[in-house]
Order: C-alpha cells, then structure tokens, then sequence
C-alpha cells in the first residue's frame, strides 16, 4: 500500500481506499499515452492535493521533470499569467468560470467590438464543428453525404477562422490561460458541451478525462488525435470497460446505455475495512462498478450520460438522468449553477443560481421590471414563469429530448460553495445537501 484516501461522500459516508504502489506506477506509465510534457514544462496545481485527481497526475508531472507550481481557486487568474503553465489538471467548474468570465469582458467593449468578437467566435465555433464532422468525430455516426457536407463548410469558413486564429484567439488565450496551455486535462466531471464547443473554437483543446478514487483514478481520457467531444476518451493501456443492463447485468453492445463497469491495473483491491462494501462494487474477476452510466463507442472510448444514484424516477416511472438536462440549462447565461430535482414527483423542477446582472437585464427585454439586486431570493412568479419556459426551450432543443424531460416549475437559491458545504473539494455538486437546504422552495413548487 502507497496511501490512503477517501471517496469525497456526497450521498453517504466516506470509505477508505487503499492505494498500492502497482496502482500509482500504472498511472505514472499510462498518462504518457496522453500528453508526454518536455522536461522543465511549467505546470499549475490548482486542485486539493489530497485528491486521488491531483496526486496521480503530480506524481506523472515530476516524472517527467516539470516545475509544478500551486495555487486556489480564488488566486487562479493571478497566477495563470504569471506561471504560464503548459499544463493543467483541472475539473469542469474551472472552465465554466473562465468561460463566464469572457462573457462577462465582453460585455465591457464598444458594441462594434462585440459585434465583431462573437461574429468570429461564431464562425469559429462552426468550423470546429464542421470539421469534427468531416472526421467522423462525433458520438453518433454520421453517413458519408453528411461528412461531404461538413468538408464543404469546413472550406467555406477556414478563411475567417484562420484569421481570427491569427489576429484574436491569440491575445484572448493570453488572457485566458496565459497563452502557453497546451494540454488542459479535465476531470472529476462531465463538462457541458458549449464550454467544450467554446474553447476548441478559441484553440484550447480540452482532454476530458474519467476516473475514481477507486481507480487511481484515470481510466480513460480523450487524445489529442482522438478527441470526440462529450466523450470520456478511450481506455488507458490495460484498462478494460464493460456496459451492462442495470438489472439483469447482461453485457450491452455498442452505443446502448447501462452501468459502467471497469477492470484494469489501477483498481483498487477493495475498501480499507469494508468488505461488505468491497464486494457491492468489486467482483470474483475484478470487474469494479463504477455507478456511473454510460455507453460504449465502436472504437472503444467511452461516453458517460450520469449517475446511477443521480437519476430521478417521476411518479410515472420514467428514469431521468439529470447531468446531460443540467448541462444544457447552464449554457444559458442567465444560470450560473443549477440542480434538477423532482423523485417520486409528476414533473422535474429546478433549483437556479442566476447571474443576477444578466437576469435582470433579460427580464426587462421582456417587459419585467425588477431591482438591481433581485430583492435577495424573488418570488416574482412572472419571472419564475419567464424563466421556466427559457429553460424549457432550451430542453426541448436537445437531440433526443423526451416529453417528460421538462420542468413544473423552477426557483432562485443561493449559491452552491465549497464553503457552504455544497460543493466539494474538486467542485461537484452534494445533491443530497442541496436538496436539504432548499427543501421547502421544493415543496413549495411542487404545492402549487
């Protein structure tokens, strides 16, 4: 055994998770197959050292003689110009925020720079995807026309793209990642897909990345020459992934939705003084279950649509995974976090955190006058009313969206912090502490 560390506990107590040397050296050996920094690479931590994330890839950097340099989330935008780090470990809430943050300096400019800045950042947004499609780098299969097609806009768009690859991207990923980062490796979550759209167009390539405690934890991660946006990646070397059926456990075939199970060098061998807990998710073959669900792809990489103990079943009986909902409502600018809840109810309904400044200016566009402010947390039911069809809208547009994937009813709550104890270290949201917080705004929906 190398350490000890502890799952972070968001729906029930922590467990201990011994971590052998064997595990660690498989990480230090596999990540090469990633990103294989130049000795001397700056490097910036910005995650809790404790976590199985950061310390993993810390001990893969200083193998590779990089100079690793550490900061907090609160001094992150300081620091990136100062270090110039060509490579980060990072988990999605980061890049929400910088991708936020460029929204909101937009905001600042002449409106003739504005017009310009999201002209090009349209263009590039559709270039990028054009030219996924044109490679065939997409979750669900595209037919040989399609691909033609997106040759073609590929072409169309290149010009304006190249040269706002040349004059502005430049100067904004100085501003943003302080123009040196090559190699952002994110993990600890999905991210949405209009911060991964964002930063491909501004010439970030995020490498999204899957893992546990449990594991090591990387057991997966998107290449830069395989990179398919809204997967996980393929495996790492030695590293097996299994698809099977909730209730039955049978193995699933490819792009058909299940459990995730894993096996590989990196899995632990069981839970520090647990072994009723052990054998829940480790079996006689060394099979680990993950809890998350997920799908595979024809060339191995895996894509993940949520957590097992996550999903809302409605009165009704139907099963919602609520990540994917979530993702989509957070591209709006108008939300800034958000939590779907509704078990056991007829409908969904969501928790907002807005972005206060653009909801009050949205708000008057569609003739609501409100404060400054909100006046705190609004019971404005016109606004909640404005604001639950945006969000159904914004559902309804999702491929494959479903009828019952829509919202009875939707509130403004306080943010969810680290420091309120609703965020943990790596920023993922402790669902079950929301839903206490705010219980009676919940009930409060569901009675009217």
């Amino acid at each position: 055994v190398a350490l000890f560390l502890h799952t972070s506990g968001t729906t029930n107590r922590p467990k201990g998770v011994p971590l052998t040397h064997a595990n660690l050296l498989h990480q230090m050996r596999s990540l090469a197959c990633v990103t294989r920094p130049e000795p001397g690479s700056p490097v910036l931590s910005v995650l809790p050292i404790w976590h199985s994330y950061e310390r993993s890839a810390e001990y893969y950097f200083f193998s590779c003689a990089c100079s690793q340099s550490y900061t907090t989330i609160k001094q992150l935008k300081k620091d990136l110009p100062r270090v110039k780090p060509v490579i980060m470990a990072t988990v999605p809430r980061l890049w929400e925020a910088v991708q936020a943050g460029f929204e909101d300096a937009v905001k600042t400019f002449p409106a003739s720079r504005q017009r310009l800045l999201r002209s090009a950042l349209a263009n590039s947004t559709a270039y990028t995807l054009a030219r996924r499609r044109s490679r065939d780098l997409m979750i669900q299969p595209l037919r040989k026309r399609d691909r033609l097609r997106a040759a073609a806009e590929v072409s169309r768009r290149w010009p304006a793209h190249a040269l706002a690859s040349k004059l502005i991207w430049p100067k904004l990923r100085q501003q943003l990642s302080g123009g040196a980062l090559r190699f952002p490796i994110n993990g600890g979550g999905a991210i949405a897909p209009h911060v991964d759209s964002f930063f491909e167009a501004v010439g970030i390539e995020l490498l999204v990345g899957y893992g546990l405690t449990e594991t090591s934890p990387v057991v997966s991660c998107r290449r830069p020459w395989r990179n398919i946006r809204g997967s996980s990646g393929l495996p790492l070397p030695d590293t097996e992934f299994r698809i099977v059926d909730a209730e039955s456990r049978k193995p699933l075939g490819f792009r058909e939705r299940g459990v995730v199970l894993v096996r590989g060098p990196q899995v632990m061998d069981g839970y520090l003084g647990k072994p009723e807990a052990t054998a829940k998710v480790l079996d006689a073959d060394g099979w680990f279950d993950t809890g998350d669900l997920g799908m595979l792809l024809p060339d191995g990489s895996v894509v993940l649509t949520g957590r097992a103990k996550d999903t809302i079943v409605l009165s009704s009986g139907e099963n919602i995974e609520p990540g994917p909902l979530e993702e989509a409502l957070v591209s709006s600018p108008l939300i800034e976090q958000v939590m779907l809840v509704g078990q056991d109810e007829r409908q969904l309904a969501a928790l907002i955190v807005p972005r206060a400044d653009v909801i009050v200016g949205w708000a008057g566009q569609q003739g609501l006058s409100l404060a400054n402010d909100l006046g705190g947390k609004p019971g404005d039911q016109a606004l909640l009313r404005l604001l639950m069809q945006e969000c159904n809208r914004l559902l309804k547009q999702r491929v494959g969206a479903r009828g019952d994937e829509r919202l009875a009813g939707v509130v403004l709550v306080d943010p969810f912090t680290i420091d309120n104890g609703l965020l943990t270290q790596t920023l993922k949201q402790r669902r079950d502490r929301i839903t206490a917080r705010d219980n009676a705004l919940i009930r409060g929906i569901y009675s009217r």
